[in-house]
């Protein structure tokens, strides 16, 4: 183990020992919910101990609250997600609705995608979504929001290209 992954453990393990109590707690006030407030804060370490440079807040708490504010923000975002996902999947009939693997693996990819559209200013988002979920043509789109064909082509090119190539 490199002696900088080895600090970092051990950074992050006096980080659990002295402050997970306080922030599972600090979740659980958050989300209201125990269980999610202790899979929250696992995932929060979890984090830490994925990076590569090494963590020495002055702060603790308040880098931790940070971390998990990102990851409450996340939480709240799939579950959006999931429900919007649901009640399309309710709308379809019968016949139409995916096996329970499909469902798995197109929530998924809901989930990667909604993540990587986040980055993008409101408009391209926008113009994407009206694109590709609403089915408008470039040309209703550009009358839609008063903006030229070709800004509506380099919105849509610059959203399929964040879905595709984002990391």
């Amino acid at each position: 183990m490199p002696v900088a992954e080895s600090a970092t453990r051990q950074q992050v393990h006096a980080l659990y020992h002295d402050h997970h109590g306080w922030l599972q707690g600090w979740l659980r006030k958050k989300l209201d919910n125990s269980f999610d407030a202790a899979d929250l804060a696992h995932d929060t370490f979890m984090r830490l101990l994925n990076r590569e440079e090494m963590i020495a807040p002055q702060e603790p708490r308040a880098f931790l609250t940070t971390v998990a504010k990102g990851l409450v923000a996340n939480f709240y975002r799939r579950r959006h997600v999931e429900a919007a996902w649901l009640e399309a999947l309710a709308a379809l009939p019968e016949p139409e609705v995916p096996d329970v693997e499909a469902r798995a693996i197109l929530l998924e990819t809901l989930i990667e995608i909604d993540r990587r559209l986040d980055g993008l200013p409101v408009v391209v988002r926008r113009v994407f979504l009206l694109s590709q979920l609403d089915g408008m043509t470039q040309q209703q789109i550009a009358a839609e929001l008063n903006i030229s064909l070709a800004t509506v082509q380099r919105h849509i090119a610059k959203a399929l290209h964040r879905c595709l190539f984002a990391a």
